[in-house]
């Protein structure tokens, strides 16, 4: 519920006296107006059963109000009583047919019900009725969304804009809409036509320069960010993708500026800190990302682009003690993130740290797919095989994540390996040949690292000279 200052002092006043009343037992008045909104303030806490007490209190004073009718078929919905929302809706239309909203609650109904063509045309019915069309043409795109039907909901929702420009919504749907539709020049199209109207809606003018980058017109994306901003010179998102277009472009420098400029509206942002990071890093200056990276975690302790970026870095720079400590430091703060586990689990493989690496391998195997790629379940049974020495678990689970996503080399060098440990010679040779065929060097590595009896037998490289040799010819 939206109020104005006023408006919303009232309400409070009749709040209070509404759980006063509550509390003594004693019956109040109120108005139906006051009633409605007290039902509707409970439920959108989600305190259903005060919502339906302040109902069949408001009925009881005021049995005939079409508006608290219209809140009661509102609840009923919520509750997913729908036939009980129609027959009040009958009965409304009978008693107040040219109510606009009796028409908005049926298409709520109908919406519910996944009938969207149904309620669309109780929203046509609506649109007779009323005398604020964009609200009912919002609606309506809406319905048409719910029916992945994107070209008629930008239509709608174009009709919204056209009737008031300032509604952002309506704006960033239509673009939602030409994004889904992938149709970025459409958009432009779009959007520079709009602007020809409305040249100071910075919001638009935002929206094109996302489109522009998109397009790859990264100057003419900068001229659109820096119009935006001009308009609003509180517009931090504006210079935010002013940043990222210079990113794209390589030009880390300016990135930094722009972004240090964007501090002098929010100098807390973790998020542009950890921007600046990024651009320090990749010139190689190694001590003020970290620099970047540590006072954007001053400002957001919990901000894990950060922890990870920092991480990230000294694993770059081989210093994988310092890279453990940022990990167990993030992980003291939240020790469900799985990519922390996955910074734990590499470091620790490298650092041949193969207690903690079995460790992190089983918490990830905890999570959803989500999560987990084919990588990560492949390094499990690395781990299973180098830290446990168990083959036959590793094999299965090996053969697991082939039939769940699909055969490639990484499996096949893999499962040749615990073949040929195993001493399942024609299987193992089965599988060298097929990695070998597929990618000759995805997975290799891990052949070589992870079974070195296997890889130093002369049969093994001979099997790879020759092929080696075939591909030569």
């Amino acid at each position: 519920m939206m109020f104005s200052d006023q408006e919303e002092e009232n309400f409070n006043i009749s709040l209070s006296k509404f759980e006063s009343m509550l509390k003594s037992n004693k019956i109040l008045f109120f108005d139906s107006e006051e009633f409605e909104n007290i039902v509707l303030h409970y439920l959108d806490d989600g305190k259903i059963n005060l919502s339906k007490k302040a109902l069949k209190l408001g009925l009881e004073q005021h049995p005939d109000s079409i508006g608290l009718m219209l809140v009661k078929v509102e609840l009923l919905v919520f509750e997913n009583k729908f036939e009980q929302g129609f027959e009040i809706v009958r009965r409304l239309k009978k008693l107040d047919p040219n109510n606009e909203e009796v028409y908005i609650q049926e298409a709520n109904l109908y919406s519910k019900k996944g009938l969207h063509t149904q309620a669309i045309k109780s929203l046509d019915t609506a649109l007779k009725h009323t005398d604020n069309e964009a609200d009912v043409y919002s609606l309506i795109a809406m319905e048409y969304l719910y029916m992945d039907e994107l070209s008629s909901a930008k239509h709608f929702f174009a009709k919204c804009l056209k009737l008031d420009p300032e509604d952002q919504s309506s704006l960033y749907n239509v673009v939602h809409c030409y994004d889904f539709l992938q149709q970025p020049q459409e958009a432009v199209n779009f959007l520079e036509k709009f602007i020809d109207d409305n040249p100071y809606n910075e919001s638009a003018w935002y929206h094109l320069g996302r489109k522009y980058a998109e397009l790859h017109d990264y100057q003419k994306a900068i001229q659109a960010f820096d119009f935006a901003y001009v308009i609003d010179d509180n517009f931090i998102g504006a210079l935010i993708e002013i940043g990222r277009v210079y990113e794209e472009i390589e030009q880390y420098d300016k990135a930094i500026l722009v972004y240090n400029e964007a501090l002098e509206i929010d100098n807390e942002s973790s998020f542009i800190y950890w921007k600046i990071g990024r651009c320090n890093e990749l010139q190689d200056r190694h001590g003020e990302a970290e620099i970047n990276y540590l006072t954007s975690l001053k400002h957001d302790i919990l901000f894990d682009k950060s922890w990870l970026s920092v991480i990230d870095l000294y694993i770059k720079i081989g210093n994988l003690d310092k890279a453990k400590m940022y990990v167990e430091e993030a992980m003291e703060l939240d020790d469900d993130n799985p990519y922390y586990w996955k910074k734990l689990r590499d470091i620790s493989i490298d650092r041949n740290d193969k207690i903690e690496a079995y460790k992190a391998c089983e918490k990830l195997a905890n999570y959803d797919n989500v999560f987990m790629g084919v990588i990560d379940w492949l390094l499990k049974a690395d781990v299973l095989v180098w830290a446990k020495d168990d083959l036959n678990a590793a094999a299965d689970l090996l053969l697991w994540t082939e039939e769940k996503y699909q055969s490639n080399s990484e499996i096949d060098y893999r499962l040749a390996g615990i073949y040929f440990e195993l001493g399942e010679n024609e299987k193992a040779v089965y599988r060298l040949q097929n990695a070998m065929m597929g990618d000759f060097d995805e997975g290799i590595d891990a052949l070589q690292r992870f079974y070195p009896n296997v890889w130093k037998r002369a049969d093994v490289q001979q099997y790879i000279t020759n092929y080696e040799k075939r591909m030569n010819d």
